[in-house]
């Protein structure tokens, strides 16, 4: 049987939350606990922890608040983010300008010129 049971304090080794204090919160497999406390609550490998001696009185999957109590800390309360709307960008487009009046070609100049009777001697 295993040494890490619901209620069973530990230190975290890795992470993160690295040196505080946890609480086994519910028992996953023989490798996984949940843990909650002043951790994070998460599913954390038991080679990332250390037991202690202390055992504190918590049902199968506990609340944080009912963890922290327990552990007697203070869990400071967090506001949720409002979703505020992200800028998008604006496609730079073409500008469309006036029309331009067209320009005479200068094909219609060479015409005429050709149009002129060249003077006989």
């Amino acid at each position: 049987m295993s040494i890490y049971n619901v209620g069973r304090v530990c230190i975290k080794l890795a992470g993160r939350d690295a040196g505080k204090k946890c609480v086994v919160v519910n028992v996953v497999d023989e490798a996984f606990v949940l843990v909650d406390g002043e951790t994070r609550r998460r599913k954390v490998n038991i080679r990332h922890l250390e037991p202690m001696d202390q055992i504190v009185d918590v049902a199968d999957n506990a609340t944080t608040d009912v963890v922290a109590k327990a552990l007697g800390i203070e869990i400071k309360p967090t506001k949720a983010k409002k979703a505020a709307e992200r800028p998008r960008k604006q496609r730079k487009g073409k500008v469309k300008a006036e029309a331009k009046p067209v320009k005479e070609k200068k094909v219609k100049a060479k015409a005429e010129k050709k149009e002129k009777p060249v003077a006989e001697n």
